[in-house]
């Protein structure tokens, strides 16, 4: 990758070590460390685990780990998963910094990560998997252009249940 993907008013780049501090932002969220393998309220020792486990995402192929930044400030992660690579299929994950959500940065990432994925060989279709109460992300989902699929009951373990999904398509 020569240039980041860049979209509005966000770049995706990648992790650095200096991103343990938006580990911590990310953590104190209630909803975040449910739905990956982010700790809640890391200590200093697990953050820097999990950007490391960021860092290597891509040589371990499991996917494309990105930080979204926008004006040289971390503002949250976005991610390209490939566990669905033999079916055609690449998962797209984010998750916004509780201070700085509604501002568009979520739509933004998506729309720079949408045609980076195009490019990854043996992707034919971009998923998105969303919780039907998470509206902001709905919004997001929608503004950069992916169509709703409809919902997948019990689909995904979120916080020890099985929760149901809305399942989102690329455009």
């Amino acid at each position: 990758m020569t240039e980041p993907p860049a979209h509005g008013s966000v770049v995706l780049r990648e992790f650095t070590e200096a991103d343990v501090r938006l580990a911590h932002e990310l953590g104190q969220d209630p909803y975040i460390p449910l739905i990956g393998k982010l700790p809640a309220r890391p200590t200093r020792q697990e953050a820097e685990v999990w950007v490391r486990r960021q860092q290597s995402a891509r040589a371990e192929g499991q996917g494309f780990a990105f930080v979204i930044s926008a004006n040289e400030t971390a503002v949250g992660t976005i991610g390209l998963w490939l566990r669905k690579l033999s079916e055609g299929i690449g998962i797209v994950g984010y998750s916004i910094s509780p201070g700085q959500r509604r501002r568009g940065f979520a739509t933004d990432a998506l729309k720079a990560i949408t045609p980076f994925a195009w490019t990854v060989t043996g992707i034919e279709r971009i998923e998105l998997y969303i919780e039907p109460w998470n509206r902001g992300s709905v919004r997001a989902a929608e503004k950069a252009g992916y169509r709703n699929e409809g919902l997948l009951p019990a689909h995904h373990e979120i916080g020890g249940a099985l929760r149901d999904m809305l399942l989102y398509a690329s455009p």
